[in-house]
């Protein structure tokens, strides 16, 4: 009989279905060796009746006596490397508070040094230094451009390059990081107080112009010299640009490069006035009374699919606020500077072991050019004065009253209201659905009645929206729910 026969004439018991003991008995007997298992893995883990080398586990009842876990080798034994402890990542900027809308606001824009991204080899040095300035009450604005060798005190760091406290602050771990000690260090040498920062990523910042010229058409420049446009590092593509008359740049990398151009004869003088120029050309697409509306409605999709490479300490809200707001600023109330070679003095220094140049600023003359940017009313005082109803009644906007609450009348006494505290109510009616609280619909700029609705009313964030419509007869339109009805008399 060979093996295979035999196998054959083996019979095997029929399967049949266990029972209910059965089933018990092996799943207490699972659950047995399980705890037999986890006792076992402990005990040798935490062994100590005699010498072992390796760290202990924290879980292990005396664990305290020997917190670093270190134990020395005894003769013939071998040290167990033990891994380092994670380097932290530089804490985050808390955000400030909530920006009122009304009051004037300082950002500061930073753009990293592309060579030190490339190379990966320690945190960043700052290559564009830009602080915005926006002032509601006056509808002004201002950009300051910083060059990236300017000689200035960096708090905690002493004198050294402008450009390297981004770096100090993420390399040291600071609180908030580089762009909290940048905004620290820009505040003290300009003299007015910075509110928030906002670091957008060279390929995010491309997506983003990508976005806005395949909607809305090419960006337009002046170059004043012949340049020759690349991409971050060396490659393939290029275009190059000669003065006279206008160019149009079609791509967003395009964009980027000419922004960052620094090879003609002003410098990095020429690039500062360059990235203002960008500003400019996308202002004029962005707030165009057609584009204006429809990016702001795709500004939330956009924002989720991009913030991997947005770095702000500003809400969103606030941004939607801010470009609300700018977008009614005409170009001749928007003021420019770059501190050029007539505001600094140049020297050489020795930094990290090399020979480094520097810009010695010019104090006075810094000055002026800060007070000509920032108007004496704003720069040291950031909020409004006034109280909201006097700053409301000031604003004259137009306000649309609608009843949420089907009232009888409601939308009448509601309207008498607010115009004895001074609001302009130029329609009322009754909205098409019921409210228990109130949404505020804004389509126009008027910030100081918002913010009366607010500290008078408490409206919240989450019942305003922002429906900008320059062919709106209203600026504000007020939904009137049941919390703030019944505090109508």
């Amino acid at each position: 009989m060979n093996r295979l026969e035999f196998l054959k004439k083996i019979k095997l018991p029929p399967l049949t279905r266990p029972s209910v003991k059965q089933m018990i008995f092996w799943g207490i007997t699972l659950v047995i060796a399980g705890a037999l298992f986890v006792f076992a893995r402990g005990f040798t883990a935490c062994w100590q009746v005699t010498k072992l080398p390796g760290r202990m586990p924290d879980t292990c009842t005396n664990s305290a006596q020997n917190p670093t876990g270190d134990y020395t080798p005894q003769p013939g034994e071998t040290a167990i490397a033990i891994p380092p402890t994670p380097i932290p990542e530089a804490p985050q900027l808390a955000l400030p508070p909530a920006w009122d809308g009304a009051s004037r606001i300082n950002i500061l824009f930073i753009g990293l040094d592309a060579r030190d991204v490339e190379k990966q080899d320690g945190p960043p040095r700052s290559d564009t230094l830009m602080l915005i300035t926006v002032d509601p009450v006056s509808k002004t604005a201002g950009m300051l451009s910083i060059p990236r060798d300017m000689w200035v005190n960096i708090p905690g760091y002493g004198y050294s390059r402008i450009n390297t406290a981004y770096a100090s602050g993420e390399g040291d771990k600071l609180p908030g990081g580089g762009p909290g000690l940048a905004m620290k260090t820009v505040s003290q040498f300009i003299g007015v107080p910075v509110d928030y920062y906002v670091h957008v990523d060279f390929n995010v910042f491309t997506l983003l112009v990508d976005h806005v010229i395949n909607r809305f058409g090419c960006i337009e420049v002046f170059p004043n010299e012949k340049m020759i446009l690349d991409p971050i590092g060396s490659g393939p593509d290029h275009m190059v640009l000669t003065p006279g008359g206008g160019r149009n740049l079609c791509q967003g990398w395009k964009v980027l490069a000419y922004a960052r151009n620094r090879h003609t004869s002003g410098g990095d003088f020429d690039r500062a006035a360059r990235q203002q120029e960008v500003i400019f050309a996308l202002q004029k697409k962005v707030f165009d009374p057609s584009a204006f509306p429809v990016l702001i409605a795709d500004a939330p999709a956009i924002y989720g699919e991009l913030s991997y490479g947005i770095n702000t300490n500003m809400a969103f809200e606030d941004a939607i606020k801010l470009a609300i707001l700018v977008k009614d600023i005409s170009r001749d109330n928007i003021k420019t500077g770059v501190i050029d070679t007539t505001m600094v003095t140049f020297d050489n220094v020795v930094l990290g072991g090399q020979a480094a140049s520097i810009m010695k600023p010019i104090a006075d003359k810094v000055r002026i050019l800060r007070d000509q940017i920032f108007t004496t009313s704003g720069p040291t005082s950031p909020i409004a004065q006034g109280d909201p109803a006097t700053l409301m009644r000031n604003e004259e906007a137009r306000v649309r009253i609608l009843d949420g609450t089907f009232t009888p009348g409601m939308d009448q006494r509601a309207g008498t209201f607010f115009q004895s505290q001074g609001m302009t109510i130029t329609e009322v009616g009754t909205a098409t659905e019921a409210y228990s609280q109130t949404v505020v619909i804004v389509y126009g700029p008027k910030l100081y009645t918002l913010r009366y609705l607010q500290s008078t009313f408490g409206v919240t964030s989450s019942q305003i929206r922002f429906s900008p419509d320059p062919a709106s007869t209203v600026d504000i339109e007020i939904r009137l729910g049941s919390d703030i009805a019944s505090r109508i008399p």
